[in-house]
């Protein structure tokens, strides 16, 4: 009975499952915090992995391991393998005005044919989140960490890489050993998805040099292994690892309600969305995965939580106590800047209060509400380019409120099929290690799903749009 591990090194937190390689039954599992904030050195989440492996009961029985991490982040490594400075993460807005620029430059001066050179040659259209723009935030803001970076990767690809026994004072021999996929690579801003290159002309204009960079691997791929001999998969970025996690196949579209929202679909041909709404991303099978993200989902519901002193499953029962529409309650999520639209330095906002609708079950109801109509954004987005539902999965930890899934199911208009609660990005990650280890992804068994009906509400999500159109 081989085994196999799946990591899901997140925002918040690092995940470590271990499963049976072909019945993909859970054996074991632990995990260990992430601190918080938008920049955070490497070592934090090696440190983490650490602590969450030893409470998964190690990884000496394990025949291979996949890590899935969050997308974005940019790594930056010296000459000797040492990290220059700690990273930025992808919710780190200060790259927005970088962001910009690249845009502009690739037009001439102009917006709309920047955004269609970008779209055309990477599938995204650059935000402050778009690990290029860090590296053009680098360079003109520390000149000095920018010219003694040497290698660029991923957390996935450092983590994926430590894992290898490669670290400081790995060297030159160090950096050539960095490997990632094509599902984070395509996240970057200096890869296409459709040529499945690297853009060294990007990085040239961005950071101001070519560093070394990670060569990515074929879906299955491996060629490197941990010290105790288990193989290393290439990996995924998290929102590539949880369709796997899911089994999401071409046709499927995804909902995540996690630190971030997402709305991504597994398509079978690569997408170009010159309004910058649409990432192009790849998915770790070979197929696409179109994604929009929206930068505040389930920590809108753990700050109205706090608001209100109550927890999460009581917000959940007082957003289900109100009815549809909040009482005329309408709440823009946009606690942190907003990604889906882009308005990095937006905040959020109440609007429609009167002394008879401000309680607080008409406050969890607005706030759910509001969440899950901005993910209806991301959903409208994807159907725009032509990307059609076959049906929603709706995962993440928010999604485990049943406020949330019922108010999606009416939102969103369609069943919403919410499977039984699971790491599914580190689910991801282990079939993924499951199928380097025996050539192919196993088919295992699906998680048990509940599928969710509501009535349609569009005067919901009209009135919410309206408010929102106003801010933008």
């Amino acid at each position: 009975m081989p085994l196999v591990a799946g990591v899901d090194s997140s925002t918040q937190s690092c995940k470590v499952v271990i499963r049976d390689a072909e019945t993909g039954a859970l054996l074991r599992h632990g995990s260990a915090p992430h601190p918080a904030g938008t920049e955070v050195h490497p070592d934090a989440w090696w440190d983490a992995l650490q602590s969450a492996v030893a409470a998964a009961g190690g990884l000496d029985d394990v025949a291979a391991i996949s890590v899935g991490g969050q997308q974005h982040g940019m790594v930056c490594l010296d000459a000797s393998g040492a990290v220059v400075r700690p990273a930025l993460l992808w919710n780190d807005t200060r790259s927005a005005a970088s962001a910009a620029a690249l845009i502009r430059d690739a037009g001439g001066g102009s917006d709309s044919a920047g955004r269609q050179h970008w779209a055309a040659a990477t599938g995204t259209v650059p935000v402050a989140s778009i690990t290029a723009t860090k590296l053009r935030w680098l360079a003109e803001n520390e000149p000095e960490h920018a010219a003694r970076t040497a290698a660029v990767c991923l957390p996935h690809d450092w983590l994926s890489w430590r894992l290898a026994g490669f670290g400081p004072g790995s060297g030159a021999e160090g950096l050539a050993a960095l490997r990632t996929d094509r599902s984070d690579a395509s996240g970057t801003g200096y890869w296409s998805p459709r040529t499945g290159t690297y853009l060294d002309d990007v990085l040239a204009s961005t950071l101001g040099h070519v560093p070394v960079l990670p060569q990515v691997l074929g879906t299955l791929a491996s060629d490197f292994s941990t010290p105790g001999g288990a193989l290393i998969g290439p990996g995924a970025g998290d929102n590539a690892a949880a369709a796997l996690g899911v089994a999401a196949g071409v046709g499927d579209l995804v909902v995540s309600i996690g630190t971030s929202g997402t709305v991504f679909a597994v398509a079978g041909e690569a997408t170009s969305d010159s309004s910058g709404l649409v990432a192009g991303f790849a998915d770790a099978t070979g197929h696409y995965l179109p994604l929009a993200c929206t930068l505040n989902a389930s920590r809108v519901l753990d700050a109205t939580a706090a608001l209100l002193s109550v927890s999460l499953p009581r917000l959940s029962e007082l957003a289900l106590s109100a009815a549809p529409g909040a009482g005329g309650l309408t709440f823009v999520p946009y606690f942190e800047g907003e990604r889906t639209p882009n308005l990095p330095d937006a905040t959020g906002s109440l609007h429609g209060m009167t002394l008879q609708n401000f309680t607080p079950e008409n406050l969890a109801r607005a706030a759910v509400e509001g969440v899950v109509c901005s993910l209806a954004d991301g959903l409208r987005a994807l159907t725009d380019l032509g990307v059609e539902a076959g049906r929603i999965i709706l995962v993440g930890g928010g999604a485990r409120s049943a406020a949330a899934q019922e108010v999606a199911a009416s939102i969103f208009g369609l069943p919403v099929e919410v499977p039984e609660p699971g790491e599914y990005v580190a689910d991801g990650a282990a079939r993924q290690a499951a199928g380097v280890l025996l050539g192919d992804f196993p088919a295992w068994k699906s998680a048990t799903a509940t599928t969710i009906t509501g009535v349609p509400a569009p005067e919901v999500l009209e009135r919410y749009r309206a408010v929102a159109g106003r801010e933008i």
